[in-house]
């Protein structure tokens, strides 16, 4: 085993419903270092937060993990019982939800929330656990934190609900932590806050970061690398410099294309044409090959492999197979 802190290797993650077997995510490979901030990037229903949520066991019946393996300082997640898996969560791992005001209970305050946390990963009273609640609210940049303690979820804006989910999940000072969409429906300005607050947290505890979201000027200002997953695969991975500056991935291609230019040029915005594709009934090729422009003949009998284009650079397209074949003739 590597001494990378995480190691996915070919994640497969099927829903059986009435209708059929959803395969979520098929065959996902990835690892995360010491310190590190990686981005996983896609539209709605590519198996993002689906894929990480298997990392702590919290798959929504009747999602199931049906092949592969996930390694974490070794030890293989899915073989952990619920006592074990309980005390990797919030301790080793923690997750940052996407919506703060329903992740929180509304019928306990704050400090209650953040003391339950903080006494059953620590040896700490309860006493303790609430002076360091109080400065882990200080921390995450709240106002006040000894009055939010006594105050209950609805009471607090969105920006604050969600730095307090930052301040549980990292109560504890865990290795890992997972950030399923952070910023989603909070303001331009309270995003960059949480931002800058996420980068400070960081360079203060070492811990790694997967930072899950739709936003890929988020992704450019603090990750170090980059996944973009498409029904439930990874078609390209890379650094930032590779994925915003060399694209390859006509997917990628087409993510970037939907960004809005500052510079005035683009008079509209260019969508990817056609429609996500249908889980339950996955084409035979390559699920990209209906909406794709570059679509050829291969792309719609096989599954294209994944090509190292260079160092840590990898795109699953059959144009790298072609561009080697013509690079061979010549």
């Amino acid at each position: 085993m590597t001494n990378n802190l995480l190691d996915v290797v070919d994640l497969q993650i099927s829903f059986f419903t009435p209708a059929g077997e959803v395969k979520a995510v098929n065959g996902v490979s990835y690892s995360l270092g010491r310190g590190e901030v990686l981005g996983i990037v896609g539209e709605s229903g590519s198996g993002k937060s689906v894929s990480v949520g298997a990392m702590m066991q919290l798959l929504a019946y009747p999602g199931k993990v049906v092949g592969g393996n996930i390694y974490f300082e070794g030890r293989d997640v899915s073989t952990l019982d619920k006592k074990e898996i309980r005390k990797l969560r919030g301790k080793e791992m923690a997750m940052i939800f996407q919506d703060p005001m329903t992740s929180l209970n509304p019928v306990y305050t704050i400090g209650n929330q953040l003391v339950e946390t903080i006494r059953q990963h620590t040896d700490m009273d309860k006493k303790q656990a609430f002076d360091h609640g109080t400065e882990m609210l200080r921390k995450v940049g709240i106002n006040n934190p000894g009055q939010r303690m006594k105050q209950y979820p609805h009471e607090l804006s969105g920006g604050m609900r969600q730095r307090v989910m930052i301040a549980i999940a990292l109560c504890c000072e865990p290795k890992l932590l997972i950030a399923d969409e952070p910023t989603t429906a909070l303001d331009v300005t309270i995003q960059a806050q949480i931002l800058d607050l996420m980068k400070k947290l960081r360079s203060e505890t070492d811990a790694a970061v997967i930072l899950i979201t739709h936003d890929l000027g988020i992704v450019s200002d603090i990750c170090d690398r980059v996944l973009v997953m498409y029904a439930g695969r990874i078609v390209e991975a890379g650094s930032i410099d590779d994925i915003y500056y060399n694209p390859s991935h006509p997917y990628t291609k087409g993510l970037l294309a939907c960004l809005p230019k500052m510079d005035g040029e683009q008079k509209q915005l260019q969508p990817i044409e056609g429609t996500p594709i249908d889980l339950l009934n996955l084409p035979e090729g390559c699920s990209f090959a209906p909406r794709c422009n570059n679509c050829m003949k291969i792309c719609l009998k096989k599954e294209p492999p994944e090509f190292l284009l260079s160092e840590g650079h990898t795109s699953a397209c059959w144009c790298h197979a072609k561009a080697k074949d013509k690079e061979a003739e010549e």
